[in-house]
């Protein structure tokens, strides 16, 4: 054999599977999902719906010409991370979807040709997975979660609802928010704006939560964000529960926390995100690359109000705010 043809053979054998899949319109296509959450999550169970219910306005319907194949991990859980990245890759299935940063990563580590599509992070660039928004250049894109204004907005809402806050802190666990300096950046030159003091409050583990927490509100005027994270978002109940034990305002980045009992929430909306995630994944399914395809920032913010939280905190909420709230929990 010359030496032409066999890196020809060689370089088709490496293409093969997934050109081979593209000539067979009729074939059920398999997408890997990989949650980096608890399955038990029933807010995340909600996000994973409305994708499904994407694909199906779109004609992909499950056991007919489509097949999800998903796997769950708890957001500390590096280890089945790993794992269930590495066998979803070997499932070779036509693209995968993911949704948060340790989870894509974790895929990316065991393919650079199979397309993903995370459905929401925060810094996919500075976390090394895309190389622009407009063009990612490799093998991901998808959906962001956040603006660069974002931390501001919260700093804005603790100031409007608690004007005597002079030192806000941010919770957010090291190990799932590896992109932590993305907001903690953005927060110190926000809090300086506000004449607050901006507190980095990292956590390891849920055991952590009581004793940071509590430091926080030990002093005196003190607030409390909760960084866009897994592991908050996981820990919500516990968080928003010792927000209140401790008499300590916070703000969140997602309405779930709002309606747990957390005071405000200001951020996207994440079921808007996975059903227009399963846009990429049809539109990968019908040919295009994910290189091809700009990382889409969000389009959807809401502003939660938990009346029953002030009132217990003794907090007024400004009528202005709460004209401007997209919901209001009484």
């Amino acid at each position: 054999m010359k030496r032409r043809d066999f890196i020809t053979l060689l370089g088709g054998a490496t293409a093969w599977p997934l050109a081979a899949r593209a000539q067979q319109p009729d074939r059920k296509r398999l997408v890997g999902v990989l949650i980096g959450y608890a399955e038990t999550d029933a807010e995340v169970q909600t996000q994973v719906a409305a994708f499904r219910d994407g694909l199906r306005k779109l004609g992909w319907t499950e056991g007919s010409n489509i097949r999800l194949d998903t796997r769950w991990a708890a957001p500390t859980d590096a280890a089945a991370m790993q794992r269930f990245a590495k066998e979803l890759v070997a499932l070779q299935p036509d693209v995968i979807v993911s949704n948060t940063t340790p989870a894509t990563t974790a895929l990316l580590q065991q393919t650079r040709t199979i397309p993903i599509v995370f459905a929401s992070l925060s810094d996919p660039i500075g976390s090394g997975l895309v190389v622009s928004f407009p063009r990612p250049g490799g093998n991901v894109t998808g959906f962001t979660l956040s603006e660069p204004t974002q931390t501001g907005k919260w700093l804005e809402l603790l100031k409007e609802t608690v004007p005597r806050i002079a030192r806000v802190a941010m919770l957010f666990n090291p190990a799932s928010a590896p992109y932590a300096e993305y907001w903690l950046n953005s927060f110190r030159a926000a809090a300086a704006s506000f004449a607050v003091e901006a507190i980095s409050a990292p956590v390891r583990n849920g055991s952590d939560l009581d004793s940071v927490v509590a430091t926080q509100a030990r002093e005196p005027n003190s607030g409390l964000i909760a960084m866009p994270d897994s592991f908050t978002i996981a820990h919500r109940v516990e968080i928003t529960s010792l927000a209140a034990r401790y008499r300590l305002p916070a703000v969140y980045p997602y309405r779930f926390f709002a309606e747990v009992g957390g005071l405000l929430s200001y951020g996207v909306d994440m079921v808007d995100n996975f059903r227009r995630t399963a846009t990429y994944v049809d539109r990968i399914l019908k040919g295009e690359k994910p290189s091809e395809l700009p990382v889409q920032a969000p389009v959807k913010f809401e502003l939660v109000i938990n009346l029953k939280t002030a009132k217990t905190l003794g907090l007024t909420i400004p009528p202005l705010l709460l004209a401007t709230a997209d919901e209001v929990i009484e």
